[in-house]
């Protein structure tokens, strides 16, 4: 509780996870039982493939949970001819896998294509094109789970749910999404995803879907580069805040967590959104702002957990 007014600020239960059951030094060996491109259009900026892997020969299988990760070991050395790093990937999936049975995963994986500032050489992210490049019966090393955190809590029933996204942010938020459809708990949980065009959103249709299946789940798709699809202009998923009565609603509730997934920076204007456009009160329910903090146009990325404190209702995971 806030001692200045009674404000509901603690954070619930998380429930226990496993961690780290397959190591760097001794991956499992996963096998793809599927990939797909899941933009809405394949006119989209990015390529963007949601891939499954068949994990049941490893520890991986039934002990992964929604909103971790896990690891992948692309094959091959860096230019100094060291083997390339582990890399981490949001699991796309709900804890009971793509199959029912823990013993899929998914993950969502954009490539990476850019030039070098210095020379302009193509450059290629080395994991994110290795899983995009993968066949139906590839095999993969992969490692995991990790991430004890970012998750629903324990008793998911006794709250409603925000979550921003943006890009491959949503993946941890499709699984949670399925737990929570799967549990059949009776919560209200809102996703609010951010792209520059519609053709960029991600798993477009199983969000629509989903929103129109009567389980108390909204889709506010929202483009950052043009009008929105029902209606108004363009603007950030912060923008939903203060223009969505729906969301309003939602985020005045003392049973709401929000969660925060996607490209660093985003959270910022979250946290302004919030101090700006709701009451002082249930602004205070997810975030804490220090008297000597700057005007809100003024704050940083530096500043938060320190002048700008997010509670324990809220989640991050920035990239």
């Amino acid at each position: 509780m806030s001692a200045a007014d009674g404000v509901t600020t603690s954070g619930p239960e998380l429930p226990d996870v496993q961690q780290n059951l397959v190591k760097p030094t001794e991956p499992g060996i996963g096998r793809v039982v599927s990939t797909r491109i899941c933009t809405a259009s394949r006119k989209a900026a990015g390529f963007v493939r949601h891939v499954e892997i068949d994990v049941s020969e490893t520890a991986l299988a039934g002990a992964f949970c929604a909103g971790q990760s896990f690891g992948v070991l692309a094959p091959g050395e860096d230019d100094k001819g060291r083997p390339h790093k582990l890399r981490l990937y949001s699991i796309a999936s709900p804890t009971a896998g793509e199959d029912g049975e823990g013993k899929v995963l998914a993950t969502t994986v954009k490539r990476l294509i850019d030039e070098h500032w210095d020379d302009h050489t193509l450059y290629t992210g080395v994991a994110s094109n290795y899983l995009c490049d993968l066949k139906e019966g590839d095999e993969v090393r992969v490692t995991g789970p990790s991430g004890k955190r970012f998750l629903l809590p324990a008793r998911p029933e006794e709250h409603d749910y925000v979550f921003f996204a943006t890009g491959t942010g949503i993946a941890p938020f499709r699984g949670m999404l399925g737990d929570l459809i799967a549990a059949g708990v009776d919560s209200r949980s809102i996703l609010v995803m951010g792209a520059p065009y519609a053709s960029d959103l991600l798993y477009h249709d199983e969000m629509v879907q989903r929103a129109g299946a009567g389980t108390g789940f909204a889709y506010l798709p929202t483009l950052s580069r043009q009008d929105q699809p029902d209606g108004g202009g363009s603007m950030y998923v912060q923008g939903r805040i203060a223009t969505d009565p729906g969301l309003q609603e939602v985020l005045a509730s003392d049973r709401t967590l929000i969660y925060v997934c996607g490209i660093a920076g985003m959270e910022l204007g979250i946290f302004r959104a919030l101090h700006e456009s709701l009451d002082p009160d249930v602004a205070q329910q997810y975030l804490t702002v220090a008297e000597d903090a700057p005007e809100p146009e003024a704050w940083t990325r530096r500043m938060i957990h320190r002048q700008i404190k997010p509670t324990r209702r809220v989640f991050l995971e920035v990239y």
